[in-house]
């Protein structure tokens, strides 16, 4: 496209042709007395009315090396009011133009032009045009026809107007040209603008014009003169120079783009996988390769343009001395080798493996970090070249993104594996596997950081055949709150595993926590599950609630009594809540990164996750895998693809199959310490649960009873433990089929119990009454150490 020069000048109208500067003087010799043509040019034509008919071109023996189009007779144009730029001609001197710079040495006199112009014009290779606008009529002199040229062209093509000067003009070009000169002829103003003409043959000429519009008396735009001279060696030096600064825009758009595309890569897969698809801009390689270096071996990170046995001999080896990527690496500094021949001569060694690739220049760029060499980054190409300055500094430039971003990846990569290797050990590592009951786990570390943090879940298989449920969350998400964490989940299973009860467990472990002074506490949810009957004894220290899913497809949280976080108050007491499950039912336990991030409270999370729970399932008979698996799939697949997620996910549920066939075991065993009063009131719930499974319900009040008599004379007469038993016992079918409960209490005391009759204001004494007056049998046995009380209750079947 034409482009404005530097500085405005006399403007090329868009025609060029023969100029007869005689012709062109005389028209400013004589003032015109004529009134005022209300014609004036036709910008869109750039042509006037009063069209002209062209003549022949011919040789004007007045004008030395001229060529002269002369056309008809034409009428004498309004005189013109003697200006600064206006164009006339010496008497004796033919084919000079007087000086039309404002501002210049003035000529001799204002009808001579001085002897240096002409010599001067034709040096440095400068035609003259005159435009006739009123007439629309375009010459130019010998060396302007040349420039544009009219010397070889078709003269049928030009009949010296504007508008066919204007069809010589590149289709780009015209109308630009147009619209400049248009200006210039409104404004009574000058102009100036590349150009370019295409020949008969299609060949094109660059060509720069400056021109200058002179008016008449009247004011009106009469002419235009000005030069025209060959701009084709400009035009290029001018193209090459914007096409090199386009790439150099392009190459640092590139760079901010490879640096926020680098900074972005979190692995050393990353990395590898931005660098082998980065497009260079001028330069696009045939082949990347991105190889680190460490112990004296190169390992290939990623690979483009190669095929993989080609790089194969290379991964995992020692590169020689002699190999250009070891001589970047040693001297830190980049290798570029332009041709074939200079790799063969300056790496002899290597060159039989290297040219199997058919590559024909290389660039070894080092990457440095640190002041350590890490690895080297290879650019090749099929062709061979000799890389010039900005592209070197280009691809330096580029091996120094690539090396920070490949530190800070291993770096990353090395954080990860010691934090999943330390989170492996602090977690279980397989869950028991249990009979009566099936468990799933899920843990997702959070989104950022080391991915490491305090959650933790465990499954602890209990005296007796139960199971204990245990999460937590100690406070932080670093290494520290990780190590917490390991220490407080070892004391917390081993509590448990010694068969103490829920509350017991909690205070413990919150002593223990409250002892490590490490200023963090924990929360945490344990939850300890009779596998014989679905009884459920959780403790709550500042964590969340149980969530159960019942057999009917619905979801609710279990509200369960709460006590502060451990490690606060290792005073701190807590209490059990009971709840019960039914064979197949639900519960889940998890953290509060599960229902709880940025833009979603606790109350909207929970309501997620119970509906996320309450989904339908496959029937087991016909999923591939159980269904818990799926279900705690679809709960931690909702968690991880939320964006807001900060916080570590511990996820653990348990199933309750209940015994084969669908029964609950015959069978209720538990262990009373002798000042644990509040064990008996557990012992009763419990009994009372069993009884209701066993289907004899109406055992119930009978049977509570006089266990609650028998444990307690236990407890409060001797100074040991107590052991309770109850046991259902069923005839056969073909004997009546009768149910019978008997019910066992155990000591170590050789004191035996004897039966009194207490007065109306007794407060004791009456327990054996009740058991002699409700028991369809009972009595008292010896022990090898200590005896046993026991009664039973009988019940007829429904007819």
């Amino acid at each position: 496209m034409p482009t404005e020069p530097e500085s405005p000048g006399p403007a090329l109208p868009p025609g060029a042709s023969t100029v007869e500067p005689q012709q062109a003087a005389a028209t400013h010799a004589e003032p015109s007395t004529a009134e005022p043509s209300p014609a004036g040019p036709t910008t869109p034509g750039l042509t006037a009315p009063g069209p002209t008919t062209p003549g022949p071109v011919t040789a004007d023996p007045t004008t030395a090396g001229r060529t002269t189009a002369t056309g008809t007779a034409r009428a004498k144009p309004p005189a013109q009011a003697v200006r600064r730029h206006s164009l006339r001609t010496a008497p004796g001197v033919a084919g000079r133009l007087a000086p039309v710079l404002p501002g210049g040495l003035p000529p001799a006199s204002a009808d001579t032009m001085p002897d240096w112009l002409e010599p001067a014009m034709a040096a440095n290779g400068i035609g003259s045009f005159d435009w006739d606008i009123r007439r629309d009529v375009l010459e130019g002199d010998h060396r302007a026809c040349a420039i544009i040229g009219l010397d070889t062209m078709d003269q049928g093509r030009f009949d010296r107007t504007a508008g066919s000067f204007l069809a010589l003009l590149h289709p780009e070009d015209a109308p630009v040209v147009r619209r400049r000169v248009e200006r210039a002829v409104a404004e009574l103003g000058q102009c100036g603008a590349y150009y370019r003409t295409v020949g008969p043959n299609g060949t094109m000429r660059a060509v720069r014009f400056r021109g200058r519009v002179l008016a008449d008396a009247f004011g009106r735009a009469s002419r235009m003169v000005g030069f025209v001279w060959d701009a084709t060696v400009e035009l290029h030096k001018r193209d090459r120079a914007d096409r090199m600064a386009l790439l150099r825009e392009e190459r640092s758009r590139f760079i901010k783009e490879a640096a926020r595309a680098l900074s972005e890569a979190v692995t050393v897969r990353d990395v590898a996988r931005v660098f082998t698809g980065l497009p260079l801009p001028g330069l696009p390689p045939d082949g990347l390769v991105l190889a680190s270096f460490e112990a004296g071996r190169a390992q290939i990170l990623g690979a483009s343009g190669y095929r993989t046995e080609a790089l194969a001999v290379w991964d995992r080896t020692v590169l020689p001395a002699g190999h250009p990527a070891a001589e970047a690496l040693r001297h830190r500094a980049p290798v570029f080798i332009p041709t074939r021949e200079e790799f063969r001569e300056g790496y002899p060694a290597v060159w039989e493996p290297t040219s199997r690739t058919g590559r024909g220049s290389w660039a070894f760029l080092p990457l440095v970090a640190s002041g350590r060499a890490i690895g080297v980054c290879v650019v090749s190409f099929d062709d061979e070249r000799e890389l010039d300055a900005d592209e070197r500094t280009l691809l330096s430039t580029l091996g120094g993104l690539v090396a920070q971003s490949l530190a800070r990846a291993r770096l990353h990569d090395a954080e990860h594996e010691l934090a999943a290797g330390l989170q492996r050990v602090m977690l279980p590592r397989t869950v028991p596997s249990i009979p009566g009951v099936t468990t799933a786990v899920r843990y997702l570390a959070a989104g950022s950081g080391l991915q490491i943090g305090g959650d933790w879940y465990d499954v602890v298989p209990l005296p007796g055949g139960h199971v204990g449920l245990v999460i937590g969350d100690v406070q932080g998400h670093d290494v520290h709150a990780a190590g917490i964490m390991g220490q407080l989940r070892i004391a917390l299973r081993a509590y448990a595993a010694e068969g103490h009860p829920p509350a017991a467990v909690m205070a413990r472990a919150s002593r223990f926590l409250a002892d490590l002074d490490t200023d963090h506490f924990a929360t945490c949810t344990y939850a300890e599950v009779n596998v014989d009957y679905g009884v459920v004894y959780a403790v709550r220290a500042g964590h969340l609630d149980p969530v159960v899913r019942r057999a009917d497809g619905t979801a609710a949280v279990v509200p369960v009594a709460g006590g502060l976080p451990l490690g606060i108050d290792p005073d701190q007491e807590y209490r059990v809540t009971r709840f019960s499950l039914d064979p197949g039912e639900t519960v889940l336990l998890c953290t509060d990164g599960l229902v709880e991030a940025r833009g979603m409270d606790l109350d909207e999370g929970i309501a997620r996750l119970t509906r996320a729970l309450g989904r339908p399932l496959a029937p087991a008979a016909e999923a591939a895998r159980d269904p818990l698996e799926d279900l705690a799939d679809r709960i931690a697949s909702q968690a991880a693809d939320s964006s807001e997620r900060e916080d570590d996910i511990a996820l653990l549920l348990l199933r309750w199959d209940g015994p084969a066939g669908g029964l609950a075991a015959q069978q209720l065993r538990r262990r009373i310490g002798q000042a644990d009063l509040a064990r008996i009131s557990e012992v009763r719930a419990e009994l009372r649960d069993a009884l209701r499974r066993w289907g004899v319900a109406e055992f119930i009040d009978t049977a509570e009873l006089l266990s609650s008599e028998l444990v307690t004379n236990a407890i409060r007469h001797t100074d040991r433990d107590a052991m309770f038993t109850a046991r259902l016992y069923r005839e056969p079918a073909s004997d009546g089929g009768r149910a019978r409960l008997r019910v066992e209490v155990e000591d170590e005391s050789d004191l035996w119990p004897t039966r009194r009759t207490p007065g109306e204001q007794a407060s004791s004494g009456r327990g054996l009454m009740l058991v002699e007056a409700l028991a369809d049998a009972w009595g008292v046995e010896p022990r090898g150490s200590g005896k046993r009380m026991w009664f039973e209750l009988s019940a007829t079947p429904a007819a």
